[in-house]
């Protein structure tokens, strides 16, 4: 039976270690082909580049073509990929792993989600995967391997769904992991914050610095599950509509106003 044909990518950048070892691992189960940001993209969401060019670079690590860089963001890469790169659809789009947790509201910033989402608004199956640690050294290669397993079973799963599963990995070594929790998005957010600085030349600049506030005690909840020492699971599905106020805005009485002429 021919290997599943996975495309990677993240937005962490085509350098990224979480990248790298998670490329090592997937070779195990599918030929892989990884269009990746050719620098860092985190928190860029769901952007487009429509007023620059991109241009595709074929990337090399140890002497060895890894994939190919793009000078744009996630969905850039994606889209790029779907469009212009591969040859066949990918059985399968995996983002990550990334360094910074994607739970909550997060998933609404983050350019490794929109990267996945952007496989399954098409059709294919996708997977986000993120560690709970900022820290670029921390070694992923356990996350790694974590990840080619839930893969695997992702893709031999009977049932057909059209989802994205969001995955997130406690930086934790490996005996302290206690399992895995197939969970919902919790009800945390950012308490945005500014910080004024002023640059070399006296002018007035701004850099985030809001604290993120995981106020959920849900078991049930992504963030509970990472707190605890548990792999996160949750499967995400978009819907923009909200049909429970569609027919209470029937009623408003500019539907029916003489404002608009009747023939």
């Amino acid at each position: 039976m021919d290997k599943p044909l996975i495309l990677v990518t993240n937005d962490d950048g085509i350098d990224s270690e979480g990248l790298y070892k998670l490329v090592k691992e997937l070779n195990h189960i599918g030929n892989v082909v990884v269009v990746a940001p050719d620098h860092q993209q985190s928190a860029v969401g769901h952007s487009l580049s429509i007023a620059k060019p991109l241009r595709i670079n074929k990337f090399h690590r140890n002497g060895v073509v890894l994939g190919y860089a793009i000078n744009g963001s996630p969905t850039d890469c994606v889209k790029l990929a779907l469009s212009t790169i591969l040859d066949n659809t990918p059985d399968l789009i995996v983002s990550g792993i990334n360094y910074g947790q994607n739970t909550s509201i997060n998933i609404l910033y983050s350019g490794t989600v929109a990267a996945a989402t952007e496989g399954y608004l098409v059709g294919i199956p996708s997977v986000a995967v993120s560690l709970t640690t900022y820290d670029t050294s921390f070694d992923s290669s356990y996350a790694a391997i974590l990840t080619t397993e839930i893969i695997r079973n992702y893709l031999n799963f009977k049932g057909k769904f059209n989802t994205l599963l969001n995955v997130n990995i406690p930086a934790l070594p490996k005996e302290k992991i206690k399992g895995i929790k197939i969970t919902k998005c919790s009800n945390s957010y950012w308490n945005d914050k500014y910080e004024r600085r002023i640059d070399p030349f006296g002018r007035e600049y701004f850099w985030f610095a809001g604290e993120y506030c995981s106020i959920d005690d849900d078991p049930d909840s992504d963030d509970w599950a990472l707190k605890n020492g548990y792999v996160s699971i949750t499967p995400i599905r978009y819907s923009f509509t909200d049909f429970e106020l569609i027919e209470k805005l029937q009623k408003w009485d500019i539907i029916e106003s003489s404002l608009f002429l009747k023939s």
